[in-house]
């Protein structure tokens, strides 16, 4: 199990943010399975910033929870900028949130290929009337909770940048 207590500060930190601001936040993960939501969730008053979160694991679950194209998967794959993006498009659709962030990657050991690594996770993060931003990072050298929890770290960090800056 990853131990998360080590981003209970930058999660505060943008809760506070959020509140300050007016600001909610959706998720939508894939290889975290629930963890950044999981994390917002630790912190006291968070009811007043994080709207949902959808955990999207499966293929089927993207499609119907938020509303990936079944196509847009098989034709790039469930690990990729396409769906990531689509990922946050959908969860920010199927929300009343401000901000969504999407994740979705091979947290491993089993998984990868040597077009897409273990490690490799795709971050979709989005703010309402605002373009989708991508980030990929390939989490190297890392078991499982380590990828896990790089992944709600980084996650963390395009939320706090997103509701930075001014709408």
């Amino acid at each position: 199990m990853t131990n998360l207590s080590p981003l209970e500060a930058p999660a505060r930190a943008l809760i506070e943010l959020c509140i300050a601001r007016g600001l909610t936040i959706v998720t939508a993960e894939s290889c975290t399975g629930g963890l950044i939501a999981g994390v917002l969730t630790e912190i006291a008053g968070s009811s007043a910033v994080v709207d949902r979160g959808f955990v999207t694991y499966s293929n089927e679950a993207k499609s119907e929870m938020i509303g990936v194209p079944a196509e847009l998967i098989k034709r790039v794959g469930a690990v990729s900028q396409e769906v990531a993006l689509a990922m946050a498009a959908g969860a920010l659709a199927k929300s009343g949130a401000d901000l969504a962030i999407a994740v979705t990657g091979i947290a491993g050991p089993g998984g990868g290929s040597p077009e897409k690594p273990v490690g490799l996770v795709h971050f979709g993060v989005m703010r309402r009337g605002s373009p989708a931003r991508h980030a990929v990072h390939v989490f190297a050298d890392r078991d499982r909770s380590g990828v896990r929890f790089a992944t709600v770290s980084e996650a963390l960090a395009l939320l706090r940048e997103v509701a930075t800056q001014e709408s």
